[in-house]
């Protein structure tokens, strides 16, 4: 099977991938479950945007200080730059944003932002929204459970996926392959990603030698319902804060002032990490306040939450709801090009989270990644068009493996990673842990595994290599003692 395009992943990049691509072109999507199985789905911020021409400089300037300036500002620019006319189009197309009384755009504000520039869908819910827009208005082909084991590299390019689909395996080919894969939360004990988000993508382009960037960077997000009995947890916006919520302890003492001059409007990898000494400190359990909001107001603005709260039996805007933070989202990935390009490939794109082009240097400015899904995946598409890459699959001559996708012990191993990946490469890091979680991986590699958790290791693996190599604390990197 030969297509013009294979897309890997249904999130937000990889469908606006898909609705950029003319539709003379053979297109096919792959994702690991169902469309919905994505982080997009569960994103309850908003999209971050330049709002005009003069603001573009300021929203550069706030993305890089979040970052540490450990950012590419290239890459940075090129997010802002386009960022309105992006946001425009998706209006243009039929995507509705939440809007005032006078029907002018709602633009709301969020933590490390010096103004308000974050659009907002159903209130509370716009990656799903936007995820179902884009869904109805997909009209390419499709493989739902479909697993990726392999690229088909060979001389820097990318021939095409290897996949499992109902216990068979097959090679597909294609002239164009674009990762929207996401990103690796379901490594780690607690988080906040689809259970599909474990980063077997970034596993394999470690496996074939392609590069990997920024890896140990991790956000850790600072409130998620503390309470329910899954690795996933239900995420609590940042946008609750943004619009007056505050953290307190058992007391109802605002604590986090304690730790920034900016309290829980600070950056997310210095509230989280507040959360955490404070309550070691303290063994205080922490909880999350509204007692500044109204009830309708907290039902307009984030009905969602509001609903999923009552359901869990809080009575909210005025019951405190227990909060821990959890993993989040990843800086880091697959090394790209600011066109978006797999470095050193020919015609091997990663968009989304998956990607690392520089955009969130050590730490991820507030709704910043659904903008940089809508942005790289539309530079994705333009670079191979203008580029129009062809591919001979019968010149593809290396051998293509059959793999074992599952052993007897895998699920057990998996297990004992997600523990080891957060209580050693976590919100705080000692050099100890990290050597310790090294070995421990080494190990289990040795072990006769099934090519999922081998591809979670793999990339496992490359977290903590890069957590090691970077040895002063930036971002949301933090060595214990520097």
């Amino acid at each position: 099977m030969k297509y013009d395009y294979i897309i890997i992943g249904s999130g937000l990049a990889g469908l606006n991938a898909a609705r950029l691509i003319p539709k003379t072109k053979k297109v096919l999507l792959v994702c690991k479950k169902s469309p919905w199985d994505c982080n997009t789905f569960w994103a309850q911020g908003g999209i971050a945007t330049a709002v005009d021409k003069e603001d573009i400089q300021t929203h550069i300037e706030d993305t890089m200080k979040a970052g540490v300036e450990k950012n590419d500002k290239k890459a940075v620019a090129k997010l802002s730059e386009n960022s309105k006319k992006a946001i425009d189009e998706l209006i243009k197309s039929g995507f509705e944003f939440d809007r005032n009384k006078d029907n002018n755009l709602c633009f709301t504000k969020e933590a490390a932002h010096s103004k308000s520039r974050i659009l907002h869908a159903d209130g509370d819910a716009t990656g799903r929204i936007l995820h179902k827009f884009l869904l109805s208005k997909f009209s390419f082909s499709i493989l739902h459970d479909a697993f990726v084991l392999d690229l088909l590299i060979q001389d820097d390019i990318c021939f095409g996926v290897y996949i499992l689909q109902n216990s068979k395996q097959k090679a597909i080919y294609a002239d164009n392959v674009i990762i929207a894969s996401g990103g690796l939360g379901a490594l780690y004990k607690y988080h906040t990603n689809a259970t599909t988000c474990a980063g077997e993508l970034q596993g394999i382009c470690y496996e074939k030698g392609l590069a990997l960037k920024d890896m140990e960077m991790l956000q850790f997000h600072p409130t998620v319902f503390k309470g329910t009995s899954y690795a996933r947890k239900p995420l609590l916006s940042e946008a609750l804060r943004g619009e007056g919520a505050f953290i307190v302890d058992e007391q109802g003492r605002r604590f986090m002032f304690d730790y920034h001059k900016d309290g829980e409007l600070a950056p997310r990898d210095v509230v989280s990490r507040a959360i955490f000494a404070y309550h070691k400190k303290t063994k205080s359990k922490i909880y999350l306040s509204f007692e500044t909001f109204k009830e309708d107001f907290f039902v307009k603005r984030f009905p969602n939450i509001y609903i999923n709260l009552k359901a869990l039996g809080f009575n909210v805007p005025f019951d405190k709801v227990p909060i821990s933070p959890a993993f989040h989202y990843t800086m880091g990935g697959i090394a790209s090009s600011l066109e978006a390009k797999v470095l050193g490939m020919k015609n091997l794109y990663v968009i989304g989270e998956a990607a690392c082009s520089g955009v969130h240097g050590a730490n991820r400015l507030a709704s910043n990644s659904l903008l940089e899904g809508l942005v790289f995946s539309k530079i994705a598409v333009e670079t191979s068009l203008k580029e129009k890459f062809t591919i001979d699959e019968k010149s593809y001559k290396k051998d293509i493996k059959e793999y074992i996708f599952e052993k007897k012990n895998d699920k057990n191993i998996k297990i004992e990673l997600r523990k080891l990946m957060w209580d050693n490469a976590g919100i705080v890091r000692e050099k100890k842990a990290l050597e310790f979680a090294y070995k421990k991986i080494n190990k289990y590699l040795e072990e006769d595994i099934g090519r999922l958790l081998y591809l979670r290791l793999l990339t496992a693996k490359s977290i903590l290599i890069c957590a090691l190599e970077q040895k002063q604390s930036i971002g949301a990197h933090f060595i214990k003692g520097e």
